[in-house]
């Protein structure tokens, strides 16, 4: 499984980006995935996740700003990210994951930098 997240980049408070997350080496359809964030010297949060059917939930910190999607045609998730603030600075990491058993295994894309300047 590999994950390629792209899309960060520097944008004014109030602006808006959307991040991809290109999925290869699995069957994409039955996977939920989900975006995760850390800013500098905080831990990862949780942003927002889609399951395999297309139910999503958003953490309430970006709740009516940011929105998870997916297009499995294309193998590619989204974060569409809107009034963006200060507080959103961080590296965006996009995640899935698999079970097997009683283990769990956790894909991770590379991480795309968001800044948003005041």
């Amino acid at each position: 499984v590999q994950l390629q997240a792209s899309g960060g980049g520097l944008v004014q408070a109030g602006g808006s980006l959307r991040l991809s997350c290109v999925a290869s080496g699995m069957t994409f359809s039955r996977y939920g995935m989900g975006w995760y964030r850390r800013a500098a010297g905080s831990q990862r949060e949780l942003v927002a996740t889609i399951s395999s059917g297309g139910s999503t939930f958003v953490a309430d910190s970006v709740k009516g700003r940011f929105a998870i999607s997916r297009d499995t045609a294309k193998n590619t998730m989204y974060l569409q990210m809107n009034s963006l603030q200060p507080d959103d600075t961080a590296v965006y990491f996009c995640n899935t994951r698999e079970y097997r058993g009683v283990q769990t295994i956790n894909y991770w894309g590379q991480g795309t930098l968001v800044t948003v300047s005041s």
